[in-house]
Formats: structure tokens, C-alpha cells, sequence
């Protein structure tokens, strides 16, 4: 029987990238994300290319009461998800008092309410039955304040810390949860956040693409791996910030954001 995984935020982006990859690895998918169009262009591609289910979701996952929805309608037509990636999010750039609340409240609904919720509702599925592999999208930064993206950062914070935390919890359930940690990648997350560099922090950053990305999360994922941090330098970074006094790493966060 086959496999499913559930990808939020999937209709383009790395949620669209980690779509083509379990697809290609005979995986149905259940594929949410706002947009209508988007999502119907990603179905016919993957049920044309891989001849597997492609069932399409559209919610706005910012809007807490959606995410039981979603459960509930996969519940509803007995669908086993095997895989769950919490992909969705979004991040923006400017002083945290310059930023209209509801920003803000969409993305710490959307960063880390509905990732929290659907990893709740899954687990109670999967402790009974021993099995289950969840991956959630965090950042590299999740390693440092961020001045000029306070939300945001500290989202990730959240995300990886709880991420780790459930991870130990269902090591005895045979479930691995695994906290992706990318730096910049090349999608359309500098756009969205109205960022100065949209293609990263600093003009003229080299990017990988979403591709390798997504393909180092699922290695990640597939071993159990719980902190998954892709790249050399991200992963010195990450571990260097630990011994930079709290108002240098201040300090240099605001300068790279702002640069």
C-alpha cells in the first residue's frame, strides 16, 4: 500500500519542491496551500509525471480554525498520512512597531499555531500505531534575535526548540520529528517578506536552490535526524552565535537584516 505525506504551504517554494520528491518517490500527496490555481497547475503535473493521488487543500492555514478543517476532511475520507512537512510560513522585513498587527498575527498563527496543531492532531493518530515521520520547516534563524524581523526569528526560535523537544518525546512512539534549518534559499520568501535583497540577507549572497534544499530535509527526515541545519557555514554560524556575547549577536543581526 501506498504511502502519504501531507505538505503545507505547497504551491510553490520549498513545499512544491518537497511535493515533486515524494511524488517521484511513489508517495501520494495531500498538498494545501491558499492558492486554487497554483495547486491545480502542481496536481496535473505530478499525477501526470509519477501516476500517484494528488488530493489539493485550499486553506489559508493562518486562520486558526482552518487547520482542524483540514484534519477533519482527510479524517473524514480515511486517508492515513505517513509524512507530515510543515512547510508554511512567511516572514517580513521592518521595525516590529512600524508593522500593521494582523501581519503580525498571520504569521505567528501561520509560523507556528497551525505547525503546533497539526503535529498535536497527527501524533494522536500515530502513538497508537508506532510510526510516523513529521518535518518542520525552521531556519537558520532560529540560532539569534533578529532586529528588522523579530516575528519571524523568533517563530523559528520557537520552531526548532519545540521541534527538538517532541522529537525526544517520540523517540519511544517510533516517530522522528526533524527541524529543517536552511539559511537563504532561492524562492520567492525575500519577495514576500519585502526584504531588501530578496535573494538573501546580503546583495549578491549566494543561494542554493530550493531542490537542494528540499533533497537534504528528506535525507534528513528519512534517517530520523532531528536538527538538520543545510550548509557548512550555516551550520559553523549556528554553532558559533552560542559563544557571541547576547548584544553582538544583537548587533550583527540588525547589520546583516538591514544591510
Amino acid at each position: 500500500m501506498k504511502s502519504t505525506a501531507l505538505i503545507t504551504g505547497a504551491s510553490k517554494g520549498l513545499g512544491a519542491e518537497f511535493a515533486r520528491l515524494f511524488a517521484s518517490k511513489q508517495v501520494d500527496l495531500i498538498l494545501v496551500a491558499r492558492s486554487e490555481n497554483e495547486l491545480k497547475e502542481i496536481k496535473s503535473e505530478l499525477e501526470n509525471r509519477f501516476n500517484i493521488s494528488v488530493r489539493t487543500i485550499v486553506s489559508d492555514l493562518s486562520l486558526p480554525e482552518n487547520v482542524r478543517s483540514v484534519y477533519d476532511e482527510i479524517k473524514a475520507d480515511r486517508i492515513e498520512v505517513d509524512y507530515l512537512v510543515n512547510n508554511a510560513g512567511f516572514g517580513d522585513f521592518g521595525d516590529f512597531s512600524d508593522t500593521e498587527w494582523e501581519r503580525h498575527e498571520q504569521m505567528i498563527n501561520l509560523n507556528m499555531t497551525a505547525l503546533t496543531q497539526f503535529c498535536y492532531l497527527f501524533l494522536q493518530d500515530w502513538i497508537s500505531r508506532g510510526r510516523g515521520k513529521i518535518l518542520n520547516v525552521a531556519s537558520t534563524a532560529a540560532f539569534q534575535p533578529g532586529p528588522g524581523m523579530s516575528v519571524y526569528f523568533a517563530s523559528k526560535a520557537y520552531v526548532a526548540s519545540f521541534s527538538q523537544a517532541i522529537a525526544y518525546e517520540c523517540r519511544k512512539h517510533g516517530i522522528t520529528v526533524t527541524a529543517l534549518c536552511p539559511g537563504p534559499v532561492k524562492t520567492n520568501f525575500g519577495k514576500a517578506a519585502r526584504m531588501k535583497h530578496p535573494n538573501g540577507f546580503v546583495k549578491g549572497m549566494n543561494t542554493p536552490s530550493p531542490a537542494e534544499v528540499v533533497a537534504f530535509g528528506y535525507r534528513a527526515m528519512m534517517k530520523g535526524r532531528t536538527l538538520a541545519i543545510h550548509g557548512r557555514l550555516n551550520r559553523i554560524v549556528a554553532n558559533i552565535v552560542r559563544f557571541i556575547p547576547r548584544s553582538w549577536q544583537l548587533y550583527l543581526s540588525a547589520k546583516v537584516i538591514s544591510w
